[in-house]
């Protein structure tokens, strides 16, 4: 019994194994072991562990493990309906990759709202992982981030308008991916069951382009026109949500819309000063003589980065933590008095041309190419 136990275990950590090689990373600890025998049966995780760094074929992924084909493509779809793989088709094939754990089948896994699975015990198991010791460091502590961070279009200065580029501008991205999915904010329904979720609306995740088929393929989301997503976009900037969006320049795969209470990556930022998003080309700017000291601004920010400091006179106006500010645009759009703006930084992100060359980045600055 012993060397059976011994075995699957072997099995287990050699999926863990696989995982930690992605450019996103998975530190490998008791949480995600307890994790990944909740989301994997023995034979996925078996499968799982053998996987190719790239998407490869199913005749490839056969030779790879030494299973038939027909057997082997029973176990992927299993798989791929619980978020573990990506089935990608091309062409007249499809092409299987093994789904990392950011963003992947963390997100994958919360999306869902009528899965059989223990979200419950999932949720707690997430959030013990998560903020184990090193795990962010490790997951986010590189220069290339997974996220970047759009500003509100706003509250861009007339003055730069014209500078602003298609990249930095959620509308024009969501109009440039020709429609996408709407689906659960994977961080606040991990929280709901963790009886902390706030009351900002759940269905607020916009997948773009051709990873929404995937996403609307699975059940993880609806189907959503430009319309629609310049709705949700126009509904959380109401709100005083954090635009988030794939650190890439070109054909980004979503934008979240983000809170500082449930989401993890506002949340590493508050609580350990870890950042796996980029800031926004955009810091927020001051006009002292317009301002009431009302503090709007601050209890707006999702990530503490104002605070009322009092002046000379006693009067007490807000200040901008520019190491921690990521450039949203959520203090100056909330502003009464318009005495909140935001400038253009000194030096601009040019986030990487696509995923390829985002995941080469991370993975070079991580040691692992």
């Amino acid at each position: 019994m012993g060397h059976a136990i011994n075995a699957k275990e072997e099995i287990y950590h050699a999926l863990a194994e696989r995982l930690s090689k992605t450019p996103e990373g998975a530190p490998i600890n008791e949480q995600l072991m307890a994790i990944l025998q909740r989301l994997y049966t023995e034979s996925e995780a078996m499968v799982g562990s053998k996987f190719p760094l790239v998407p490869m074929t199913l005749a490839k992924i056969a030779g790879i493990t030494g299973i038939e084909e027909q057997e082997l493509k029973s176990i992927l779809d299993g798989m791929a309906d619980k978020g573990l793989v990506l089935d990608l088709p091309r062409k007249d094939t499809y092409y299987y990759m093994l789904a990392p754990m950011l963003v992947g089948f963390f997100e994958y896994t919360f999306m869902r709202t009528g899965s059989k699975l223990n979200l419950k015990e999932l949720a707690e198991l997430f959030e013990s992982y998560f903020h184990s010791p090193g795990v962010s460091q490790e997951i986010a502590g590189i220069n290339t981030k997974m996220m970047r961070n759009l500003v509100y279009e706003s509250v861009i200065p007339v003055a730069v308008e014209t500078e602003v580029l298609d990249y930095e501008r959620a509308s024009e991205i969501i109009r440039q991916s020709g429609g996408g999915a709407i689906s659960v904010c994977a961080c606040r329904h991990e929280a709901s069951h963790l009886g902390k979720a706030c009351d900002a609306p759940q269905e607020v995740c916009m997948s773009l382009g051709s990873t929404s088929e995937w996403i609307v393929r699975k059940g993880l989301g609806k189907p959503a026109t430009v319309e629609d997503l310049l709705q949700v976009l126009q509904q959380t900037q109401e709100l005083g949500l954090v635009h988030l969006c794939d650190n890439v320049m070109n054909k980004p795969t979503y934008i979240c819309n983000c809170c500082g209470c449930c989401c993890h990556v506002l949340r590493d930022i508050n609580e350990k000063q870890v950042f796996a998003t980029h800031p926004s080309n955009f810091l927020p700017t001051v006009d002292l003589d317009s301002c009431a000291g009302c503090g709007i601004c601050v209890a707006r920010c999702q990530i503490h980065a104002i605070a009322l400091c009092a002046q000379g006179d006693g009067i007490e106006v807000p200040v901008v933590n520019e190491e921690v500010c990521i450039g949203c645009g959520v203090c100056a759009a909330a502003c009464p008095s318009g005495a909140m703006g935001m400038s253009r930084r000194a030096a601009v992100h040019l986030p990487p041309a696509n995923l390829k060359e985002k995941f080469m980045r991370m993975a070079k600055e991580k040691g692992r190419m």
